[in-house]
């Protein structure tokens, strides 16, 4: 890191809630939040965003006739943003930049136009400036009015914390002093489900036990991660956006410090592929941690997306990295599914609220672990299709 960047606000709206608080209470209460769907005739774990909730982004949508014709990924995308803003006390004279990312889009709104389309060989006059990837940190600026830069990507499952990566890169290079990032999902379609199916590593939904663990558990748990005895992959899909805000330097209240980044990517073997010791990973967390001792971390927030593979190689590059030392592992995928482009923030958001209440969230069915007495820095994993690594490094300010 050139020099430290400050992060003055967190937002979200995912299957755990809407405001900080609530997800909080949510994440102290050992279950989890996922729901079922019926796609193609048959019922799957999702993680959704609540009725409650989903009337807020119904009434976000009636705010303005502009905003009628926007995808949800879009929406949410807002809600999240101007959440953050709020919180961090920003206003549009501060010029800030926007970068949101998504890994599917505008997925819903795409399906529906084309379906469309190979009906009646016509294409709908919104199709493609409302599928357009850059539209959603487009509308985010354009709700905000911010007249900074706006930046729209996508990076598979990493995008969130790419995003923070391009804030930390333009706030360093000093061209913005302030910078909005994160990342929306709003995928959970039927064509998108299919696809996570076809892959062969969507939770089944059945109530046979997928491992030795699951026998001793009183409730059933959809999405295994971090149960490294799982005979089956168990990742659940889910929905949401998460915001953050960057500000240059160390600022008072801040909620924590970034105080090293990593990235790296790997040799594709295959194009969902990553190796047994997830090499990406190793380079990533060395990278983020630079000249600081790996024993100084307390907690890692994985990314841990519930299939064997993916979470037994993530443990593999930690334990490869810190040895005998290897900090708390936690991840809340188990808990609100991954929820793709915004799983990243969504971690982060975790991470953040950790070092607030200096607690560690466990999961259930990994819970042998020592606890750290103090939570000073932690990490967060996040990692996309082919090896995509990106690691970020949090200090607590207090």
């Amino acid at each position: 890191m050139k020099e430290p960047i400050s992060i003055t606000a967190v937002a979200s709206i995912s299957a755990l809630g809407c405001n900080l608080e609530e997800v909080w209470q949510n994440y102290l209460f050992d279950e989890h939040f996922l729901s079922e769907k019926d796609v193609n005739g048959k019922k799957v774990f999702v993680g959704q965003i609540s009725e409650e909730n989903q009337k807020i982004i119904a009434d976000l949508k009636r705010s303005d006739s502009k905003y009628k014709n926007l995808d949800d990924s879009v929406l949410f995308a807002i809600y999240a943003s101007r959440e953050a803003v709020k919180s961090a006390n920003w206003t549009s004279k501060d010029n800030f930049g926007v970068n949101f990312g998504s890994s599917r889009g505008a997925t819903s709104l795409f399906e529906k136009y084309h379906k469309e389309f190979l009906a009646t060989q016509k294409s709908s006059t919104l199709s493609s400036p409302t599928t357009t990837l850059g539209n959603i940190s487009s509308w985010v600026a354009h709700d905000l009015h911010t007249s900074g830069p706006e930046i729209s990507h996508s990076i598979t499952c990493s995008t969130a914390l790419h995003s923070l990566l391009n804030g930390v890169a333009w706030i360093n290079s000093g061209m913005s002093n302030k910078f909005l990032v994160g990342g929306s999902e709003a995928a959970l379609t039927d064509f998108t489900i299919a696809q996570m199916q076809a892959l062969k590593v969507y939770a089944k939904h059945d109530s046979e036990p997928v491992s030795e663990s699951h026998k001793k558990t009183k409730e059933y748990f959809p999405c295994r991660s971090l149960d490294l005895k799982k005979k089956q992959n168990t990742m659940v899909l889910g929905e949401g956006a998460a915001a953050i805000c960057l500000e240059k330097g160390i600022v008072k209240n801040a909620l924590a410090t970034i105080s090293g980044v990593g990235f790296a990517t790997e040799v594709l073997k295959h194009n969902t592929s990553i190796s047994t010791d997830a090499i990406c990973f190793q380079k990533s967390i060395k990278m983020a941690l630079g000249d600081m001792k790996p024993d100084e971390v307390d907690v890692i927030v994985m990314h841990a997306p519930g299939t064997i593979k993916g979470d037994l190689s993530e443990v593999n590059a930690i334990e490869k990295v810190f040895c005998n030392k290897r900090p708390f592992l936690t991840t809340n995928k188990w808990k609100l599914g991954h929820t793709f482009g915004t799983s990243g923030m969504l971690s982060l958001e975790l991470a953040l609220l950790q070092l607030r209440y200096q607690k560690v969230i466990a999961v259930p069915f990994s819970k042998n672990q020592q606890k750290p007495k103090q939570l000073q820095k932690i990490l967060v994993n996040a990692v996309g299709f082919g090896g995509n690594a990106v690691s970020i490094l949090l200090t607590n300010n207090a």
